[in-house]
């Protein structure tokens, strides 16, 4: 390891503390500030309500807001194909997050200078990623100040006033997230994309995992802010004697994955109990090896936060096969529902849904009817026969894409996707996936997703962005691959799912295409990559040397060579029981490049908690090339989340057009909007120092094929 670099910003350390402390003198002494006058946690505070209570920004004048700074971190690399998805935090008057590639930033909230960094890279050399990051965990304890963060497969402490890791924390600063999962998961991938939540003196944490069909359990760990060490674990995938384990085959716990918390938690501090959202188990999309209804995934659970005891759950999709994840952490809230003000919880789903319960029993707030579905026809696959389906609030997204929402922007358009259409199924939610292609609608990606909903407690309205864009999902029957482990066979399986049957990538080179790989790396290189991962890409350890020199043979032109690996074949099958493979993730444009339902393609959508229904939705987002044609904005796909004031103001990035825009909260209608340097993939945050108030929000692009950035830009009022 390698001592951390901290303060490049070529000021000597203690001068930048001293003009630190200088530019906060003139203040009066600080009292403890009011939960939603800061930005103290993800999500803006631990029920994650997106909300703030500062209105110095208003309906009057949020047409005068202007750049207050931007800071850059130059963190873009030379492929361009990184992302920020960071939700910052404001400590006193310190705003912390993180860059493109990682690096953990400390800098003044009113002036963007920075403070300090710290890159998780240079002091662990062979760590894996960078990958995604959407935010850091603040704690405290007298003078003990200190920032939790992850980085692959790893968890750091820092000293939140240094960005010095705190070498009493596990080993020099640092825990593995491949321990302590209750089985030997070396090789898989294991990281902690959303940072966790604070209880007391415990860290509570979730994990992003693989989705293929070897996977590592998604099991929820708290640990000890001061010491690293485990104090709790919760099995999503129940063991031997525990609740839940009768809905999985015997041996589940010992070999399937996933059931993971990956897109954060939220805590009721005064109950003592954590909320958490669960995903799919693995494999996403055939679960013909993990019959029954497989919880916790796909569940909000609630533990108390001490100890991991379960207290309640409720599960939102049974035998998920269509990666139905819980997409955001779930919103704490409190209702006035039949002429009584109750303590609820709502989560939001990709399948445009609210599910509302009684924080305290689980109890549903409107009823949730359990509703037929069909079967599957994939072999060995046994869908689960219903699911539940919430009557109230109505779905804020389109449940089904048919041919009378076909898109009609082009008779040309309209032709070629009825042509496409006339080929797949297509008959709304839970309709099992097939080797001739299923629509996937509102989408892998929507309605709601990790951006998450805010909530305004003055109106009792949910506020949510969503996603209508369809996806094809098309199965291969691997059982038609000769042999197993060829590289062909080895590519379809491990690969294909991102870069493409055909090898072509994704649109924006998030995935990049490997058609011609032998032009800009060498074998080696290559092998390095499959086996250690790079960027978005994990490690894919789990492969034999053997596999591994076969998919290098398969993916330079090679196929069928023999490998020069000494090594025995790995035993069973390497698949790790999944008979099918994926296509990959799809969407479904028309010719043009545009989505194939008629708009609106993104919305936003103002949900009223008390009467369970949609008080006002507009389209989110526009393309300016249509819109100059004549047709009213139409949406577009958006990633982040937005904030509510209490000046009166909804306030979102998201969208693939690149804009940062405030909407009225009581009417939806568009206040104000300006260009930002790269798209808005985040949650912005709002606070403020020294009486002014500001708003800020990640500008790092690189979703949607649009161009990356690695700046953070803060808006004020003028002086």
């Amino acid at each position: 390891m390698r001592t951390a670099t901290p303060n490049p910003s070529g000021l000597p350390f203690p001068l930048l503390l001293a003009l630190f402390f200088l530019l906060n003198a003139c203040a009066e002494p600080a009292e403890p500030e009011p939960s939603f006058r800061t930005w103290q946690a993800f999500g803006g505070d631990p029920g994650n309500n997106q909300y703030s209570e500062l209105g110095q920004i208003n309906r009057d004048n949020v047409t005068q807001l202007q750049i207050a700074w931007t800071y850059s971190s130059g963190d873009i690399g030379p492929e361009a194909r990184t992302q920020i998805q960071c939700n910052p935090i404001v400590i006193d008057s310190v705003l912390y997050a993180t860059s493109p590639k990682l690096k953990v930033l400390a800098l003044h909230a009113g002036t963007g200078v920075l403070l300090w960094s710290f890159d998780p890279y240079a002091y662990i050399e062979d760590l894996e990623g960078p990958g995604i990051n959407r935010g850091v965990v603040y704690w405290s304890k007298g003078d003990d100040r200190r920032i939790l963060f992850s980085a692959g497969a790893r968890l750091f402490a820092l000293d939140a006033d240094t960005g010095e890791p705190i070498s009493s924390f596990g080993e020099n600063g640092t825990v593995e997230l491949h321990e302590g999962l209750g089985r030997d998961v070396r090789g898989l991938s294991v990281s902690s994309r959303t940072p966790g939540v604070i209880y007391q003196d415990l860290l509570i944490l979730g994990t992003s995992l693989s989705e293929g069909p070897a996977t590592a359990p998604g099991h929820v760990r708290a640990y000890n802010v001061r010491t690293g060490e485990i104090a709790w674990i919760f099995h999503t995938i129940p063991q031997p004697g525990e609740v839940g384990y009768e809905t999985w085959p015997e041996d589940a716990w010992e070999r399937i994955g996933g059931a993971n918390a990956w897109t954060g938690m939220s805590v009721d501090v005064e109950r003592g109990l954590v909320f958490i959202p669960t995903g799919s188990a693995a494999f996403d999309f055939w679960g013909g090896n993990r019959k029954g209804e497989n919880l916790f995934a796909n569940a909000l659970l609630v533990l108390k936060a001490a100890t991991g005891e379960r207290v309640w759950h409720y599960q939102t999709v049974h035998h998920d096969i269509w990666d139905r994840d819980l997409p955001a952490a779930p919103n704490l809230v409190t209702v006035e529902h039949e002429g009584r003000m109750i303590d609820a919880v709502a989560q939001i789903t990709k399948s445009g849904y609210v599910f509302l319960f009684d924080r305290e029993t689980g109890e549903p707030l409107f009823p949730i009817e359990e509703r037929p579905f069909p079967p599957s026809d994939l072999f060995q696959e046994e869908a689960w026969p219903t699911q539940p389906i919430p009557v109230k609030p109505p779905p804020f997204a389109r449940q089904a894409l048919t041919e009378d929402n076909l898109t009609d922007r082009t008779p040309e358009a309209h032709a070629a996707v009825l042509a496409r259409f006339q080929q797949v199924r297509s008959a709304g939610q839970f309709v099992p996936a097939s080797v001739e292609g299923t629509v996937i609608f509102p989408g892998f990606d929507g309605g709601g997703e990790w951006g998450g909903a805010a909530f305004d407690p003055v109106t009792g309205r949910l506020i949510v962005n969503s996603n209508e864009m369809p996806w094809i999902l098309t199965m291969l029957d691997l059982r038609l691959e000769a042999g197993g482990s060829t590289g062909s066979a080895l590519f379809t399986v491990n690969c294909a799912v991102c870069h493409g049957i055909d090898r072509k990538g994704t649109a924006g080179g998030i995935f990049p295409s490997l058609e011609h790989v032998a032009d800009s790396l060498t074998e080696e290189q290559v092998a390095q990559q499959i086996l250690n991962g790079k960027g978005f890409m994990p490690s894919f350890r789990f492969l034999s040397e053997s596999q591994r020199q076969a998919l290098v043979a398969f993916l330079f032109g090679r196929e069928g060579e023999r490998p020069t690996s000494k090594e025995p074949e790995a035993a069973g099958n390497p698949f790790a029981g999944s008979p099918y493979g994926h296509t990959g993730y799809n969407r479904f444009f028309d010719p043009d490049g545009y989505p194939a339902v008629k708009p609106p393609w993104g919305t936003l959508n103002a949900i009223n908690l008390n009467t369970g229904e949609i008080d006002w939705q507009v389209p989110l987002g526009e393309f300016p090339e249509l819109t100059a044609q004549g047709l009213p904005p139409t949406g577009t796909e958006n990633y982040g989340g937005p904030v509510v004031t209490a000046g009166g103001l909804i306030l979102i990035g998201a969208t693939k057009d690149e804009m940062f825009r405030a909407f009225d909260k009581d009417s939806g209608a568009l206040l104000w909007e300006t260009k930002l340097p790269a798209g808005g993939y985040a949650t912005p945050a709002t606070y403020e120092v020294n009486g002014k108030q500001y708003v800020v929000i990640a500008a790092g692009g690189g979703k949607m094929g649009t161009k990356s950035g690695d700046s953070y830009v803060a808006f004020a009022l003028p002086e």
